[in-house]
């Protein structure tokens, strides 16, 4: 699964990128993390979303707790409730620049990064819909991980060649269902010494991704 990635391109170059209408960038950061901004290209506009459908669980005694931000969808879940409304009407485009999993041993996991070859951003296929508590908010769709990448992760984003992109917007369930595959081509593999969950001076932890076990919807 992915918990975090990166983009350094803006909203115009965005636009240019994919064809779109630059809309109004809001306040994020080059590295996008659960339950944080992002851009995707959603309506034929690159528009500012929180990353991930809010979750929201009940404690012990019945009451709401802090929401969790569910960044991904499996391919084989998309037919369920929880993301079924999403895939028929409000499918988008999640420009990535490269994205992270953590390889390593529990506790010294470090960052290893998947990029395509010569690109500032690709197309991965997204969901987004509206919500009370953040916003509108998007998620991932995710395959079977390249070999490249399996002996890291089992699982990674579905990447959407130019030719594909309108399809996954426009075309109907099962012509997009068909683009849920796995990317055939080459990644550029980057494995960092960056800890996964990185600290700030003085050793108080930074923002940091979530753990590799989350975050799936329920029952994924």
């Amino acid at each position: 699964m992915c918990n975090l990635y990166r983009l350094h391109a803006g909203t115009a170059a965005i636009a240019r990128l994919f064809d779109a209408a630059p809309g109004v960038e809001g306040n994020r950061g080059d590295e996008v993390y659960p339950g944080y901004p992002g851009l995707v290209v959603a309506e034929g506009t690159v528009r500012t979303m929180t990353w991930g459908f809010p979750l929201v669980l009940r404690g012990r005694q019945g009451q709401p707790l802090k929401p969790k931000a569910v960044t991904n969808a499996r391919e084989d879940k998309l037919y369920t409730a929880f993301w079924r409304a999403s895939f028929a009407a409000r499918r988008c485009l999640i420009p990535v620049g490269a994205w992270a999993e953590a390889e390593g041993a529990a506790g010294t996991m470090t960052r290893t990064w998947y990029a395509l070859p010569g690109v500032e951003a690709f197309a991965v296929a997204g969901l987004w819909r509206p919500t009370d508590t953040w916003g509108d908010a998007y998620a991932m769709v995710m395959v079977d991980a390249n070999p490249q990448m399996a002996d890291v992760h089992d699982r990674m984003p579905v990447i959407l060649p130019a030719h594909a992109q309108a399809t996954w917007l426009h075309g109907d369930d099962a012509a997009a269902f068909a683009l849920c595959t796995t990317w055939p081509g080459e990644l550029v593999v980057d494995r960092t010494g960056d800890r996964w969950a990185e600290r700030r001076a003085g050793g108080r932890p930074a923002r940091s991704p979530p753990a590799q076990r989350a975050l799936f919807e329920p029952g994924g």
